[in-house]
Order: structure tokens, then sequence, then C-alpha cells
């Protein structure tokens, strides 16, 4: 089942074009590593997928339901609010630096959009918050704030936030780049625990080992577009292209 449709997306800050007819598919189980040089346009992708900006024109696609489409005169036009609403509950974020509210504990942290957003009931908010805690290996960590955790921990709880609300699909911007290689580790092996329980992913990194052990498929995106994509073998270890060979000859030197 294909859960996400990216088709001839663009998106421009003004007069700067920084996707240009970007097109993506991301079926149901699958984890898609995005990787590219600074400024290629990844995190805007990711963005823009998850509503935190809206595309100019092409079309956004959820479990066949259309978030977005381009109207008659060129321009993205967005569903109805009520549609984009729910299509939104589809989709999951996890940020670079956890964005974790800093007056909430731990649980609350986890729980608030459960009980605010999605009406849950406490006590039923509290035992998914504290089961996802476990997992993350954070359950001692409940009534901690989040200057009292590590990077680390930071991020662990930000995932769990995200998985909290069950999301179709998750997204990563970059999530170990805020860490330190030690910490690194941690959130890596908790992603490829998601990765074999199923979990679809769309993961921007610059940890091209991590893409190669854990995604299914690998995109290459330099410049707004994408230059190259394929399995990790293809993309990674016998690029085709020039400008991919020259970007992960960076990483090996």
């Amino acid at each position: 089942m294909k859960i996400l449709e990216i088709k001839n997306l663009k998106k421009s800050f003004d007069s700067l074009e920084v996707l240009r007819d970007v097109s993506l598919e991301v079926n149901e189980g699958q984890v898609v590593a995005v990787i590219g040089p600074s400024g290629s346009g990844k995190s805007t992708l990711l963005r823009c997928a998850t509503f935190l900006e809206t595309i100019d024109s092409g079309e956004l696609v959820y479990l066949g339901e259309k978030a977005a489409t381009t109207g008659p005169e060129g321009k993205a036009v967005y569903a109805h609010p009520a549609n984009l609403r729910r299509i939104r509950r589809y989709v999951g974020l996890v940020f670079q630096n956890f964005n974790l509210f800093p007056h909430f504990s731990v649980i609350k942290n986890v729980t608030d959009a459960l009980i605010t957003v999605q009406k849950k009931d406490r006590e039923e908010a509290l035992a998914i918050g504290r089961e996802l805690l476990a997992k993350m290996g954070l359950s001692d960590k409940e009534h901690a704030y989040p200057y009292q955790l590590s990077g680390g921990q930071q991020q662990r709880v930000s995932i769990a936030r995200a998985l909290a609300l069950r999301p179709k699909i998750l997204f990563f911007d970059e999530p170990t780049s805020a860490l330190d290689p030690e910490l690194t580790g941690e959130i890596l092996k908790v992603i490829r625990q998601l990765a074999a329980e199923k979990m679809t992913m769309v993961i921007v990194t610059h940890e091209m080992g991590f893409a190669r052990d854990v995604a299914d498929h690998v995109i290459f995106l330099n410049e707004g577009v994408i230059v190259e994509e394929g399995p990790p073998a293809a993309v990674l270890d016998n690029p085709q292209n020039e400008r991919t060979k020259a970007f992960l000859n960076r990483f090996e030197h």
C-alpha cells in the first residue's frame, strides 16, 4: 500500500527555488533515507510533507487522500480544513532539536497531544505513554523534565511523543545531528528497532552507514531535485551520477 505520494512538488522562498519538480513514493513498512548536501532542500521537503510549509504546486497524497493538488491557476490547492486535519493525523515528525516543552514533565510531553488533540481519556493516555517510555528505556524518567535529561534521552522522548499519536508514517529530520557520537548510537538503535517492526519512515540523515544499514530506499537530493535514487547498495556503493559520487566521496576521506 502506498502511504505517501509526492508528485511534481515545487517550493520557492521569494525568488529562491528550493524544490524543483520532486516526485517520490513511500510504501507501507518502507524506510526511505534522504541524503544530500546542506542547502539541497532535504529539510524543506520534510516540512512540506508534514504541512509545516505550504507547497507552491504539485500533489501531496496520503493513503490515497489528496492533501494538496495543483489548481487550474497552477498553484497548490489544499484539501478542506476538516479533511486536512484528518490527513495530518497520519503523519508524525521527530525534529532535529527535540522540540520538547521545557515546562512539561516527560510523561506530559508524551501524552499531552493524546489528551488535548485526540481527546483520549487521561488514564488511557498515561497507559500509552508509559508503554512507549518503557520501549524507549525511559520508564524511570516519567516525572523528569527535559533539562534533566541527556540529548539522547530527550530525543527518545520526542520519538515516544510522535509514536503516541499512532502515525502511519514517521518523519525524522536529522535525528542525530544535535547529538555527540555516543548518544547518536542510542537513537540509531531505536530507529533500527522501529524499522524491524515495519514502521514506515522517512529519515533525512547525514549518517551514511546508518542509511546503508536501515533504509530500503535512498534518495539523493541536490539543488532541489532528486538526482539519484534506489536501494542503498546501488546509490551508496555504486552511484551512477557524478554529483552523487562527488557527494559520497566527501564522506570517505
